[in-house]
């Protein structure tokens, strides 16, 4: 069988806290582990999307404007879809990002923190498009 949902594949969340949202997959575990004993995932996503912003706005409005909100979560993979796209050429630090530092709180603010800024820069530069 074609595995999937691998590294960087570009995933809609469909339930859950963050249901309808977009997620990149970090680390994938298919046969699952002792203490999740079904197939899962480590995904990275945006929480909160980034609002429209119009030609006559201040810098300040649009620095404000294009702010985002991150999430890092171990999803079950029936939870989520997979979509046609992949984001591999985003590389989060996989000292910082990885299911370690989600049980820890100060290590999982500092992933998220990371995933942000990665994202958000990633987002202001226009690559997205």
């Amino acid at each position: 069988m074609v595995k999937i949902y691998k590294s960087g594949r570009v995933v809609i969340c469909l339930s859950g806290k963050s249901a309808g949202k977009k997620g990149i997959i970090i680390k994938s575990n298919d046969d699952g582990t002792l203490d999740r004993p079904y197939e899962h995932a480590l995904v990275a996503g945006i929480e909160r999307y980034p609002r429209m912003v119009t030609k006559s706005m201040s810098k300040k409005k649009i620095e404000k404007r294009t702010r985002l909100k991150t999430f890092l979560r171990i999803i079950n993979l029936k939870h989520m879809m997979p979509t046609r796209y992949s984001a591999s050429d985003i590389i989060f630090d996989k000292m910082s990002v990885n299911k370690e530092s989600i049980k820890d709180p100060a290590k999982r603010k500092k992933a998220r923190s990371q995933i942000k800024s990665i994202l958000q820069s990633r987002y202001r530069s226009g690559k997205n498009r």
